[in-house]
């Protein structure tokens, strides 16, 4: 494994680690995000396992028991398999996620834990992060997804997600290599209001995507949103 470490926007980095035993012989990467502000969030965990590698390129952004925030979409070993490590290494940090997923599961693991409404917004001091509730988008009735307000970060979790070891960030449109990768993999949880939500997505007008695995994008991310609609929508049928 190889852990990379690259600035995607002003104050947000990408901690991305390729795993050349998935999706050979191309690879696939696990992608982490921190945001460096007065109260620094992580995003995404990563695996228990890689946790010390993770941590290692943390470091050289924030010392770690200066995180106040650990965040994730919804329960799965990439994005929260690491979370206690996190909240040992970070003593002031709780762990900011949907009322769904505190109240199923994060409540059962640790009382640091903050439940985020709809569309509620956490000042980090320098950074502005409004959670959003996206059940079963991209799966798991918990998951939810962030847009960071200063920057039009939107991260998106297994959205877009594809294989290989390309740059820390592209301005090529994803939507092809998204759906040639769901078409595969057929991971991501399909519902009659999958469609809608991906343009409520749309319609915050993301300016980059933070891609859990692969690269991110920078561009029209409400136009990339838009093609994965549609792709739902006629994988639905509707």
């Amino acid at each position: 494994m190889t852990t990379r470490l690259d600035e995607i926007a002003d104050g947000i980095f990408r901690i991305s680690t390729l795993v050349t035993a998935v999706n050979p012989p191309h690879g696939f990467s696990f992608n982490q995000f921190l945001l460096r502000a007065d109260e620094p969030m992580i995003f995404h965990c990563g695996h228990r396992k890689m946790f010390p590698e993770i941590a290692d390129a943390a470091r050289r952004v924030v010392p770690l028991d200066k995180i106040r925030w650990v965040s994730f979409s919804h329960v799965e070993a990439d994005e929260c398999g690491a979370l206690e490590d996190w909240l040992a290494a970070a003593p002031g940090a709780v762990a900011a996620h949907g009322a769904v997923g505190c109240r199923i599961w994060i409540g059962d693991i640790t009382d640091r834990m903050r439940p985020l409404k709809n569309d509620e917004v956490l000042d980090l001091g320098g950074k502005r992060v409004r959670h959003l509730d996206t059940p079963h988008l991209p799966h798991g009735w918990d998951a939810g997804l962030v847009l960071e307000e200063t920057t039009g970060t939107l991260f998106c979790s297994d959205l877009f997600a594809h294989g290989g070891d390309g740059p820390a960030v592209v301005r090529d449109d994803l939507a092809a290599r998204a759906i040639e990768a769901e078409e595969r993999t057929q991971s991501m949880s399909l519902t009659p209001a999958t469609p809608m939500m991906m343009r409520r997505l749309a319609g915050l007008k993301p300016r980059r995507l933070a891609v859990m695995h692969g690269s991110s994008f920078e561009g029209d991310a409400a136009a990339s949103l838009e093609t994965l609609a549609v792709h739902a929508e006629r994988k639905l049928k509707l």
